[in-house]
């Protein structure tokens, strides 16, 4: 009979890079993705502070561009289908902050444009400075989804 080694420490996969860590790491030292921990509160960032706006890429019906957060730059295209938003990996939009919640938000289409609806986050869905449950998005609107300000623009 033998029993577990000693000294032997248990490993875990990081769900973004697939990369070795121990479990009582906060962060995988590979990619940084944030492995332990609750969805922390945040406050909406005043209007009049508000970034640049930024023109869609032409080949996009529409697109929600990162001006604000750890993913500043970034610009998600939207499409014919729903994309789920959220902390988890397995999100069409990927925001790795523990201020946003695993599944947060979808986007969706709708009569011609797009619908952003919360699905049930911690710190809800901003538009330009209102807390939505659902809302239709016009070119322009200022989403604020944990850590992260997200600008809407048609073409």
């Amino acid at each position: 009979m033998s029993g577990p080694k000693r000294g032997y420490a248990m490993t875990t996969l990081c769900p973004v890079c697939n990369n070795t860590v121990d479990p009582d790491a906060a962060v995988c030292p590979q990619c940084g993705f944030k492995l332990l921990g609750a969805t922390q509160r945040f406050e909406p960032v005043a209007l009049e502070d508000a970034p640049p706006s930024v023109d869609a890429a032409p080949q996009a019906r529409a697109v929600l561009h990162v001006v604000r957060g750890p993913s500043s730059g970034v610009t998600f295209q939207l499409g014919d289908a729903p994309l789920s938003i959220g902390r988890s990996p397995q999100c069409d939009v990927f925001l790795n902050d523990m201020t946003v919640s695993r599944s947060h938000a979808t986007v969706e289409p709708d009569e011609g444009g797009y619908v952003i609806r919360d699905d049930n986050s911690f710190n809800g869905v901003w538009v330009n400075n209102d807390s939505v449950e659902s809302r239709k998005l016009a070119s322009g609107d200022i989403v604020q989804i944990g850590a992260f300000c997200l600008v809407y623009k048609e073409e």
